[in-house]
């Protein structure tokens, strides 16, 4: 009990966030095997022994992890959404606003690593019961923001077309990680291009 009365004190609460943090910068930047208490300790600025004092194992910390980057990732969905105007769109200007939404909006090493980090997280989440639900939930949230996206585009998606247009989306992106296409968001988009029609046709209702 003594690291859950320590986590609701003012200090204890924000050394805990502190931790959660580092531990899901950690596994966005070097996946599940990054985690460690020493690196999230050194992360955080913290003492080693905080990582035991406020955690009851490694897995609970890297289950507050998993769940804190799919907090962050739903406020970056909400943001981006949020911005977008209704207006009708354009095969490739509706591809070109997803991409953005579903990789990110800049080329480099350090967003190759980090959507690598996040297919692996992926899978590794699939391997991990206690942590299906959590993802489970991110991607629910991710899908949710497609049909957003569809919808102020003047477009409309079936339910069950949805999870074909993300993945659609994701297995572009793992395609281009292992060096096939022109990289993540061009190989995204011109897939993107080639089935956002058949997907998410326009709305003959309008906007």
């Amino acid at each position: 009990m003594q690291d859950v009365t320590a986590a609701v004190t003012p200090k204890g609460e924000r050394r805990r966030f502190a931790l959660v943090s580092a531990a899901a910068d950690l596994l966005c930047e070097g996946g599940f095997d990054a985690v460690r208490h020493r690196a999230v300790a050194r992360r955080a600025g913290l003492p080693l022994a905080s990582t035991t004092y406020y955690f009851s194992s490694l897995d609970d910390l890297i289950a507050k992890a998993v769940e804190h980057v799919g907090s962050r990732e739903l406020e970056m969905l909400n943001f981006r959404v949020a911005g977008l105007s209704r207006r009708r769109r354009g095969a490739e200007s509706t591809a070109d606003v997803l991409v953005d939404l579903l990789v990110g909006e800049g080329p480099g090493s350090r967003e190759s690593e980090e959507l690598i980090s996040r297919y692996e997280r992926y899978i590794a989440c699939a391997r991990q019961p206690g942590l299906r639900d959590v993802q489970r939930r991110m991607m629910q949230q991710r899908a949710d923001a497609v049909v957003e996206v569809v919808e102020r585009s003047g477009r409309a998606v079936r339910d069950e077309l949805v999870t074909a247009l993300v993945c659609a989306v994701d297995g572009a992106v793992v395609a281009s990680l292992v060096g096939v296409g022109d990289g993540p968001r061009a190989t995204a988009r011109a897939t993107l291009v080639e089935v956002i029609d058949v997907l998410a046709p326009f709305d003959t209702a309008g906007v």
